[in-house]
């Protein structure tokens, strides 16, 4: 444990600089304000620049540093142009959390070539992109700790969603080339995967009655999870706390991953018998 992880300062992440890609709404807030909460300065990314500046001021509010930056982390361009603007209002980032994400619709069947080259820039390249450019200050520091939002959809088909299932998969090969490759440079690389979250990306769901109702009795903790939820676990894996986990992926699903043998008719084998 580092001397600065201990008394006030648990985590270890007091005047850390963090990068959150997504920044403006959903995980990527919550994580933001998270970070916030225990030291760490803040750069919040995205391509709702107004999103972002609202998020950042908020963390003001609160006593906390933070600035917006308006980023497309499709485009090497905008993201060299974004680390710059970080580095000069704060330094070279400690830690990244790729968090940027769309969703499209579709089956695979019919899906165009543009919707499927969109969705894996966004939620695959861009995390790419967004860890070569804030990664290399890292190596060069030899300290550094990146996390990655996946999706329990990287692993279990996702009904006609194909695409952004494939780009969550990629999402998790990427991180762990990440961990095996910069690991001696000192730079850590995880993944989280999220289950049922209610975040701006997927709030239309919950607004169709019974939706919320039956995902969360897919559950087993009964509800379903909250940005803050996501947050809280992804500020442990970017502290000194977890310095010795890299390459692996943390699931934050509320247990969802078991319930598949539970769909299964077993007589005898009820709740209750």
């Amino acid at each position: 444990m580092s001397a600065n992880a201990s008394g006030g300062d648990w985590l270890g992440l007091s005047g850390r600089i963090a990068v959150v890609t997504g920044g403006a709404s959903g995980i990527g807030r919550a994580t933001a304000n998270s970070l916030s909460s225990v030291g760490a300065a803040v750069a919040l990314l995205d391509i709702n620049l107004e999103g972002a500046k609202a998020a950042a001021q908020t963390i003001a509010e609160t006593g906390g540093k933070a600035i917006a930056v308006a980023c497309d982390t499709t485009s090497e361009a905008s993201i060299a142009a974004a680390r710059k603007e970080v580095e000069a209002a704060l330094g070279g980032a400690d830690i990244l959390v790729n968090n940027a994400g769309i969703l499209r619709p579709g089956g695979l069947d019919k899906l165009s070539l543009a919707d499927w080259n969109k969705i894996l820039a966004v939620n695959l390249t861009g995390y790419l992109l967004a860890a070569q450019a804030f990664g290399e200050g890292m190596r060069q520091r030899k300290r550094g700790a990146l996390v990655h939002i996946a999706s329990i959809a990287a692993t279990e088909p996702q009904p006609f969603s194909g695409a952004y299932s494939t780009a969550k998969a990629g999402v998790h090969m990427l991180s762990r080339q990440l961990a095996y490759e910069w690991g001696p440079e000192g730079v850590r690389s995880n993944v989280v995967s999220p289950g049922f979250v209610r975040t701006a990306l997927s709030e239309s769901y919950y607004q169709v009655p019974g939706v919320l109702e039956a995902r969360s009795k897919l559950v087993p903790i009964g509800r379903v999870a909250t940005p803050d939820d996501l947050a809280q676990v992804i500020t442990f894996l970017v502290s000194d706390r977890a310095g010795y986990v890299s390459g692996t992926e943390v699931l934050v699903d509320g247990g969802a991953n078991t319930i598949l043998m539970g769909q299964v008719p077993r007589p005898g084998y009820e709740r209750g018998n």
